[in-house]
């Protein structure tokens, strides 16, 4: 997908003012030179994006959103840092130029980065790319992720970048409670023996890696025309973590039929040139010298009840009518059948 088809009119109260943000980038970007020309990125719904044009080159600018915010979310400078940090090694990330804290001069913090041409894609069936050239596909991504749990996070001076310990734990905590707490999306069954299932199924991973958070194939950039992803975008979840569970969240495509998202479910995988998800964890084990990846349908489990706790707050956002996403009622149709899913994960595991 083109840039072109990506972006859209600024959504109102997100303006940004083009003459004093080409000031502070001329002030604080080598080599920029004006006139600069702002367009908004259909995507980027937590944090504002933003296609920043010139003669000469283009940048991508993202930004914490206006009003009053959770001190801990939408934190720009938390993706500089480890953009900024994985820039040293090989993980496909796009170069970073600027950070600005000082909200006077588009509203909010924000930094300026790279902008990488290349394609988008939404499914993971990948129904435009010839069928010779899917498993290439996979393979990229595969290594791309396998780039990023390679990296020695304390060599990239990320020690501090999150708690080393209990991620999974945290994390089935945090979705937990968001959970229990929204009443009025209402309870599910499936979603209740979760939250007491889960947290007597914690695997036991020694493993901590700097985790994408989000890692799915509509958050790549691939190449132009060939199978490579040439960027990760969307770090805003990015912390020190497992990353197993970081691989799994994006492994679950393979468990799940289409629920707001392509799922690979029903779909003919050799038929269409996708490798099995054997042989994608194999792959991915061969990457990160692994030789197997004990508890894996615990890890999809939580992926999948993780998902569902997003959706069933979507749910609750779209009843009290502050959802802002014209996806939202689908995706909000699906909590059920995402926690369904979820705890035939669990079954799985016994």
């Amino acid at each position: 997908m083109t840039d072109d088809n990506l972006l859209a009119t600024t959504r109102p109260g997100l303006e940004v003012d083009a003459a004093r943000l080409e000031q502070w980038m001329s002030a604080n970007i080598a080599g920029f030179r004006g006139p600069l020309s702002v367009k908004q990125f259909r995507g980027g719904q937590s944090n504002p994006t933003y296609l920043l044009e010139t003669p000469h080159q283009h940048y991508v600018l993202r930004r914490k959103p206006p009003g009053e915010l959770l001190a801990s979310a939408h934190a720009v400078d938390r993706e500089y840092r480890v953009l900024a940090a994985l820039s040293e090694f090989p993980v496909p990330v796009p170069r970073v130029f600027a950070l600005c804290e000082d909200a006077a001069v588009i509203g909010t913090a924000f930094y300026v980065m790279q902008h990488v041409a290349g394609r988008i894609v939404w499914d993971s069936a990948l129904p435009e790319v010839p069928p010779d050239a899917r498993r290439m596909h996979f393979e990229a991504m595969n290594a791309a992720l396998a780039s990023l749990h390679n990296v020695d996070y304390r060599a990239a001076g990320l020690a501090d970048f999150g708690r080393a310990e209990g991620y999974i734990a945290r994390q089935v905590s945090r979705w937990s409670k968001q959970y229990m707490a929204d009443s009025d999306a209402g309870r599910i069954g499936a979603m209740d023996r979760l939250v007491e299932w889960l947290p007597a199924h914690l695997p036991e991973s020694s493993a901590v890696a700097v985790v994408h958070g989000d890692y799915r194939i509509d958050n790549l950039v691939f190449h132009p025309t060939e199978p490579r992803v040439l960027a990760i975008l969307d770090w805003e979840l990015a912390t020190i973590g497992d990353p197993i569970a970081d691989f799994a969240y994006h492994l679950m495509i393979y468990r799940l039929p289409t629920l707001a998202i392509p799922g690979l479910v029903g779909v003919d995988l050799e038929a269409q040139g996708i490798p099995s998800e054997s042989d994608y964890v194999a792959l991915y084990c061969q990457r990160t010298g692994r030789e197997s990846l004990p508890d894996l349908d615990v890890y999809l489990a939580y992926s999948m009840f993780r998902l569902a706790a997003i959706f069933h707050g979507i749910r609750g956002r779209v009843l009290r009518g502050t959802a802002v996403s014209p996806r939202a009622r689908e995706y909000a149709q699906h909590v059920e059948a995402l926690a369904e899913c979820a705890w035939q994960q669990a079954e799985r595991v016994g």
